[in-house]
């Protein structure tokens, strides 16, 4: 098995050293920090991470991807994107990480065209392609290479890799945009993603680690890991957290008994 993930690993390495330069959407999630991580061990300043900027990357995240850039001197550029704008997007369609995903990969290509870089890359993984995801659907339109699916490498084997290079990412949680935690249907605005992710942070501010604060309409739908939910299943901390989250512009709160079943590493 170590064999396995050894000749996975130097296939990886394989295509990067066939780009002349590269530019690599970057999120600071696991996958996209260990592509650009071991792009820039093989290609240095010929590789710049690209860092997709809008009103659904909760500032959480986006410090701590530069945080992970600067620590490791990673070439950053910061990319404003305004999907938001784009109604397919806002009215919240099964397929809205497409037009997510497409408005990152024009401006990429845009700035690629401007600069003479000759390829654009992300982070999916093996495990991804064998689920349907809108965003495969940009990424094939864009022409977008996805180093780390073509080596066969699994989100299980990227975290192996990532830890074994020391990268504090190996283990961090997922952490989709903050448009995930909307009800199917109901309109992305500025205004909600605010108080997702106000809400959120209040909860992680009581020790939760993992948290996802479902926008319901009126409603807040408050899940942790089903580790972490007996302890927000305490009527003491439920009592510090309604009103706390009531103020961040919801009417109501509901505290999911189970725990969010996505809550892996994965």
């Amino acid at each position: 098995m170590r064999n396995d993930l050894t000749a996975k690993k130097k296939r990886l390495e394989e295509l990067i050293q066939t780009w002349p330069s590269a530019f690599v959407a970057y999120s600071g999630g696991v996958d996209s920090a260990f592509l650009l991580w071991t792009a820039h061990q093989i290609l240095g300043s010929k590789v710049t991470g690209i860092l997709g900027d809008s009103a659904s990357l909760p500032r959480s995240e986006h410090q701590a991807a530069l945080h992970f850039a600067q620590k490791h001197g990673l070439p950053i550029q910061v990319l404003s994107t305004q999907e938001l704008q784009d109604p397919s997007y806002a009215s919240n369609p099964p397929n809205r990480c497409f037009f997510c995903r497409s408005e990152l990969f024009q401006k990429m290509e845009a700035l690629a065209l401007s600069r003479k870089v000759a390829v654009l890359a992300y982070g999916e993984n093996y495990d991804d392609s064998q689920e349907i995801r809108p965003g495969q659907s940009a990424a094939q339109q864009f022409r977008v290479a996805a180093p780390l699916r073509e080596a066969g490498l699994t989100k299980a084997e990227v975290r192996t890799l990532a830890k074994e290079a020391g990268l504090s990412v190996a283990e961090k949680p997922a952490s989709p945009c903050l448009s995930s935690r909307l009800a199917p249907g109901l309109a992305v605005t500025p205004q909600r993603l605010a108080s997702i992710e106000k809400a959120e942070e209040l909860v992680r501010s009581h020790g939760f680690r993992i948290v996802r604060v479902r926008h319901l309409g009126e409603k807040a739908f408050v899940q942790v890991s089903p580790e972490e939910t007996t302890r927000l299943s305490e009527p003491s901390i439920q009592a510090k957290l309604t009103p706390a989250l009531t103020a961040a512009g919801f009417s109501s709160v509901e505290f999911d008994p189970v725990g969010y079943q996505g809550a892996g590493l994965r």
